[in-house]
């Protein structure tokens, strides 16, 4: 039976990467995000120039509903999911007050829901055949909560305690549960808003396809956490040295938006 590795938010930023870094190692993949069109195309582009059996799923995460659909799906097919990479994501910018109701719980149920989901059906699976690698994408504001992310910061610190958490309790049946921590990442993630913040002008964002490699090795080979860059690292450890009153002041700063 053909083993394969499933990737959501693949259509796009690190998952996109991620797709085409695991082909060209010659892994079999299954790809799963909104946009059918471009995982159509991916299909095709991957299978042929690298040579691997691509499987693709169009579904929106945001309805958790449909991770248990996906995970269905893919058990109705007889396809051997041996690493799952949980990257579907979104992020918002703005006043808590202000910001949309509905887009932050179609976020949570994303970045939180889904991602519990699949990863607990998967993780049964894999629990039961002693071998499985989960691959959870968290951020450096799993350690740095910012103002304005309010939202995002939380899913994202979620993520990091519950995969953390969860590799332990899983540590002695052969499935390894890793978190990947990227900082910015330029992608289509990043609102006009976010790209006018302090933040972003002082930590420039880091190519996807470096993030990707970074995640490609910790799903493959690594254990615990992964924060992508020294710089990413070094700001990631500021809370441990630093006061959280004066720490907050600086998060909120580097979270307002340049003054023009």
């Amino acid at each position: 039976m053909k083993s394969y590795i499933l990737i959501t938010g693949a259509s796009s930023g690190i998952g996109y990467q991620m797709a085409e870094q695991l082909a060209a190692k010659k892994f079999n993949l299954i790809l799963v995000a909104r946009s059918g069109d471009v995982l159509k195309r991916m299909k095709v582009e991957l299978s042929s120039i690298y040579g691997v059996d691509v499987q693709f799923i169009t579904m929106d995460l945001s309805v958790p509903e449909n991770a248990k659909k996906l995970f269905d799906i893919v058990k109705s097919q007889s396809l051997l999911v041996t690493h799952l990479v949980n990257n579907a994501g979104f992020g918002d910018y703005g006043s808590f007050l202000e910001t949309s109701m509905e887009n932050e719980v179609d976020m949570i149920n994303l970045n939180v829901s889904s991602l519990v989901i699949l990863t607990k059906l998967f993780a049964q699976d894999m629990a039961l055949r002693k071998s499985g690698r989960i691959m959870n994408v968290a951020s450096i504001l799993s350690f740095l909560p910012f103002p304005y992310y309010s939202v995002y910061s939380a899913t994202k610190t979620f993520v990091i305690a519950f995969s953390e958490t969860l590799a332990a309790e899983l540590e002695d049946t052969g499935v390894v549960v890793t978190t990947l921590c990227p900082g910015t990442v330029e992608t289509p993630f990043h609102t006009d808003g976010m790209r006018k913040t302090n933040a972003m002008s002082t930590n420039k964002p880091m190519p996807a396809k470096d993030v990707a490699a970074a995640g490609v090795n910790l799903l493959l080979h690594g254990k615990g956490k992964k924060v992508v860059g020294f710089n990413n690292w070094f700001i990631s450890n500021l809370p441990r040295i630093t006061p959280s009153s004066i720490m907050m002041t600086i998060k909120k700063n580097l979270a307002s938006q340049r003054k023009s």
